[in-house]
Order: structure tokens, then C-alpha cells, then sequence
């Protein structure tokens, strides 16, 4: 079971409200040591890695930042976290980290220079969550675009500016390109470094790539949306994929697709790892974990739940007849919004027979879930037994915890499950031993740091010059 921690630098993770509860510490997010301590708590829990979300948008409605937003800390407010990463990796020996970059703001060699520099800081424990971009339409009018990009568009520009980042990391320095010998004087053999030139229908880039190879050279690339394009984009280029899920049967079929996809691209499926995110509330006894879960049920609210899910999907469902089902915003077209933004989570109320729920039904599922995926409560056995009834059901290798008190229910679950699923066989008996002190790629499975030869990616790979 591979484990990692979704988190934001931020008050609150996953459109609820907790950061203003005493059993909640998110509020010290700005503090270094604040994120320290939680990374320092999973390593020696045998985590596999901390996973940043990050994004530069907010909800609104009517274009505005709602009241209700501010007030309650709803997807307002956050650092960048990619500047955490040399710090926590400095106090850390084998935890992996994760960061969000979308590929709808900056040019792709900024983007390569950065994970680049950060795969070398952290020894090769670096991923990239590549994303399209979250809240598009606040993101596109706070860089000043004229209009929000589609839908579809988005993961064909995403194609493409993944693929200049692979051909920078991996295409313009041969292995033995970098030679640093003080005694000859030479730092790099001229012979070996490649210029990149590229033009495609979004970017053009020309010339060399001036960070050196780094341990995994590319970063672990990870992929969250699920959403058609979603998972057609993360079966060519994915190495990890985060879901979430609704229903076990839900997220088994977009295993089963995310898989058949990657094997259509020339893909071994089985190196596609897919998570799904997971809200574990425990306690030492039944009775404490409802006590807890039912704490931070007490503060959500529709009115939390409606402004969260129109930041995401440009849908305010408290506009909308609460007696109708969801599919009422896709009457007329919508406001040109609906469908362009925040797709997975609008599939995801999509049922089995095509059919939708009621807005009010709709309402009732987000409010105290918001954009999680699996709700789990009880005592460590019972969420052991969930977590393998999960992982046996639908396929996935592992999960994401989202924490509803940060960082407290982190140490529960690792005071409390991680004992359970060793025992078990789950995770590794040893957690300084859990699937070695290498690089991230490694640790999700991979038989070494780099790329799979069967990943696009490689193509790009230069073969040596001879001698």
C-alpha cells in the first residue's frame, strides 16, 4: 500500500471547513516548522511522500470572491509550496514530495528549471503534479487573459508543454555530458550537450537546457483530473495518478479505463500507480473516531459546500432549483463556464444508469466532503479493513490522506493504522527500510530512477556519443 499526504499551504485542505476548530493547528501553515514537524512525522511513519496541491485561484460567484470565502478561509489564501521543499527535504532522508504546477501559466523551461533544481535538492525525491489549472476563469482574469481557455484545449497545450519539459530534461545532456574534472578544467563536454529546438502550436523553445542531469533527471510526473481528456492525458504521461472516489465502483472503472489506456499508448498498465484520496477519521475506540468526525460535521454548512464547488465547476448550485436534478446547468449551454472547468468533479455526480441527483442531494454529499474523495471512521481495525476493502475492490495501490484536522489526524493515523497495515503486511515491517532511501521513482516501484523505457518520455533520450 503506498501511502503519501495531500496538503495545502494553506488554512484548510479539500473545500470544508476546519482550520478554526481546537483540534486543528493549519492555522500555523506559514511556519516552516510547522511543516517540519509534518514531514518529519511521516518519514518515520514510512509515508512515501507529502503531496502539495497549490493554485493561484479562489471561488467566486458572479465574478466576485463571496463573503463566505473570506470569512471561513474557503480556498482563500495560501503560500506557494515549491519554496518548502529544500527546507523539508534538509530535515528528511527518504520522504518524497509532490508539488502542483500548472502548465496554464508560465512557459515550460521555467517550469523544467525549477523541478530540475529541485530533483537535485531533494537527492531525486521530487514529483510534478500536472495540472491544467483549478478556478480557470479567476486564473485567467488575474494574468489578464481576455477569456478562459476550453476545456480540451488546456490538456492539448498540457501535451505539448510536458513534452518540451522532457525533452529539456532528458534530450539536451547525453550521460557523461557533465564532467566537473578540476584537474583538466573541464565542466562539460561540448560533444555531448544537444540544443532543443521546438515548434509546436503553443511554444517554441531554442536552444540549451543549462540545468545538469539531476538524479531522476525527470520528476515523477503525477496527474489528477479525471474527467475524459483527464485520464487520456494521464495513460500517456502520467507516472502516478491521484482520483477521487465517490462509489468503489466509480473508481474501479476509472482504474480499469486509466490502465486500458495506457496499454493502447504502449504502456506496461501495472506501472500507472493510482491513488484515490481518503478522509481517515480514527480514534482509539468506534466511539472516539464518531466523536471526532462529528465535530467537524457540526461546522459545515450548504453555504460552505455551495461556494467551495462554484470555485471549482463555475456552478453556484444555490442558484439552481434544489428540487432538479444537477443536469439543469447543462440546459441552454450554460453560462460557458459549466463544462470548461472543474469536469471530474461534476462526472463524479454522474450515476451508473446516466442519470443525475437532485441539486439538494447534491448539496447533502458536499457538505462535509467537499472535493475528498473516500469518507472512512472507526477504530484501526475498522479503517484497516476499509483501506484493503478499497485497495481489493477497485485496484488502486495506495491512497491519498486528506486530513480534516491537519496536522493532528496525520499523527492519529500513524500512531494508530500504520501499527494495524504492518501487521498486516501492508507497509513494510521496517519503515526506515520501507522501499529504500533512493529516489521517488524508486519508492513508487520503479526498478530505477529514471524514466521507463516505454514512457514517451524516452524517446528523447540522446545516446552517447562515442569516444
Amino acid at each position: 500500500m503506498h501511502l503519501g499526504v495531500f496538503e495545502v499551504a494553506a488554512p484548510q485542505v479539500g473545500g470544508t471547513l476546519s482550520w478554526s476548530h481546537p483540534y486543528s493547528g493549519s492555522e500555523r501553515h506559514r511556519e516552516q516548522q510547522h511543516w517540519i514537524d509534518v514531514a518529519r512525522l511521516l518519514e518515520a511513519a514510512g509515508f512515501d511522500f507529502l503531496f502539495f496541491a497549490d493554485g493561484y485561484g479562489y471561488p467566486t460567484i458572479g465574478g466576485d470572491l463571496p463573503e463566505v470565502a473570506a470569512r471561513g478561509g474557503l480556498n482563500f489564501s495560501g503560500l506557494d509550496p515549491m519554496f518548502l521543499i529544500p527546507t523539508l527535504a534538509h530535515h528528511t532522508s527518504r520522504l518524497g514530495f509532490v508539488v502542483t504546477s500548472s502548465t496554464g501559466v508560465d512557459h515550460p523551461v521555467a517550469t523544467a528549471r525549477r523541478f530540475a533544481t529541485l530533483d537535485h535538492l531533494t537527492g531525486g525525491r521530487v514529483g510534478w503534479n500536472v495540472v491544467t489549472g483549478a478556478s480557470q476563469d479567476t486564473v485567467a482574469a488575474l494574468f489578464g487573459h481576455e477569456r478562459m481557455t476550453a476545456h480540451d484545449t488546456r490538456y492539448e497545450i498540457a501535451r505539448e508543454y510536458v513534452d518540451l519539459c522532457l525533452q529539456l530534461w532528458e534530450g539536451c545532456w547525453e550521460d557523461g555530458a557533465l564532467v566537473e574534472d578540476k584537474e583538466s578544467g573541464v565542466f562539460a563536454d561540448r560533444d555531448r550537450l544537444h540544443r532543443v529546438e521546438h515548434v509546436g502550436r503553443h511554444f517554441r523553445s531554442s536552444g540549451f537546457f543549462t540545468v545538469p542531469p539531476s538524479p531522476q533527471r525527470t520528476p515523477v510526473l503525477f496527474q489528477a483530473g479525471t474527467s475524459t481528456a483527464g485520464r487520456e492525458f494521464a495513460a500517456g504521461q502520467a507516472e502516478c495518478v491521484f482520483l477521487q472516489g465517490t462509489t468503489l465502483p466509480h473508481a474501479a472503472a476509472n482504474v480499469a479505463d486509466i490502465r486500458a489506456r495506457a496499454a493502447a499508448h504502449g504502456r506496461d498498465p501495472e506501472s500507472v500507480k493510482v491513488l484515490v484520496g481518503a478522509t481517515v477519521t480514527v480514534g482509539a475506540t468506534h466511539e472516539e473516531a464518531l466523536a471526532r468526525r462529528a465535530e467537524f460535521e457540526a461546522m459545515q454548512t450548504d453555504e460552505v459546500a455551495a461556494v467551495i464547488y462554484a470555485g471549482n465547476t463555475g456552478i453556484d448550485l444555490t442558484a439552481l432549483d434544489p428540487d432538479r436534478p444537477l443536469s439543469q446547468v447543462l440546459e441552454g449551454g450554460g453560462d460557458g463556464r459549466v463544462g470548461q472547468m472543474g469536469q471530474s468533479n461534476i462526472d463524479r455526480f454522474r450515476r451508473a444508469d446516466g442519470s443525475w441527483p437532485l441539486v439538494r442531494e447534491v448539496l447533502a454529499e458536499l457538505r462535509g466532503r467537499g472535493t475528498r474523495g473516500f469518507t472512512i471512521v472507526g477504530d484501526p481495525v475498522e479503517v484497516a479493513d476499509q483501506l484493503e476493502e478499497v485497495m481489493d475492490v477497485t485496484g488502486v495501490d495506495g491512497f491519498l490522506l486528506e486530513a480534516i484536522f491537519s496536522p493532528g489526524d496525520h499523527a492519529l493515523f500513524c500512531d494508530l493504522v500504520v501499527p494495524e497495515l504492518r501487521r498486516r503486511g501492508r507497509l513494510p515491517a521496517e519503515p526506515d527500510r520501507a522501499r529504500g532511501t533512493g529516489s521517488l521513482r524508486e519508492r513508487l516501484g520503479a526498478a530505477s530512477p529514471r524514466l521507463a523505457a516505454d514512457h514517451p518520455g524516452s524517446a528523447h533520450v540522446r545516446v552517447p556519443t562515442s569516444a
